[in-house]
């Protein structure tokens, strides 16, 4: 079960880092666009990894059985690999390279902003801007990013994935 879940969590973080990245230099260049939607699909087809790494060890490793509670596990423990492999990438990626990041950030998503929530929106990210001089915040940050993702994908995969041994009576 080790093997399969470092693979699969792995592949998961290096995706998940390298689309990081990508986004980040798309706010850089000025060619970001907000859109949430887009943003939580791609998550959502990211994590999918989960589906085929739970898969993979039901029938590699279990003989094509596997209960609900084990392939939860095993999403789960695939999600959490994932989600740290962002969250030190991140980390280093911020405070190493991009440490304005902040900065411009900021001035992107006051540009799409309207005149009428203006105020509100800068006060929202100088607060949040603040938030995150704290470390920990930006950890808990980044992991609430995207680790719930992979736990609604572990769970549904676990609700498709079960099949348990029936017994004779």
């Amino acid at each position: 079960m080790k093997k399969t879940v470092w693979i699969f969590g792995l592949i998961i973080g290096g995706i998940l880092a390298a689309n990081m990245v990508a986004m980040v230099q798309m706010v850089y260049s000025g060619k970001f666009k907000g859109n949430d939607f887009v943003g939580y699909a791609a998550l959502v087809v990211i994590f999918s990894i989960i589906f085929f790494g739970i898969k993979n060890y039901k029938n590699k490793q279990n003989a094509g059985l596997i209960s609900f509670g084990k392939a939860f596990k095993i999403g789960t423990l695939i999600a959490f690999i994932g989600s740290t492999v962002y969250v030190v990438v991140w980390l280093f990626y911020y405070y190493l390279f991009v440490p304005d990041f902040m900065d411009v950030y900021t001035s992107c998503v006051l540009r799409e902003s309207t005149p009428a929530d203006l105020p509100a929106k800068t006060q929202q990210m100088a607060d949040f801007k603040e938030m995150y001089k704290n470390p920990l915040f930006v950890v808990l940050i980044t992991y609430s990013e995207v680790f719930p993702i992979g736990l609604i994908v572990a769970l549904i995969s676990g609700l498709i994935l079960k099949k348990k041994v029936k017994t004779i009576k």
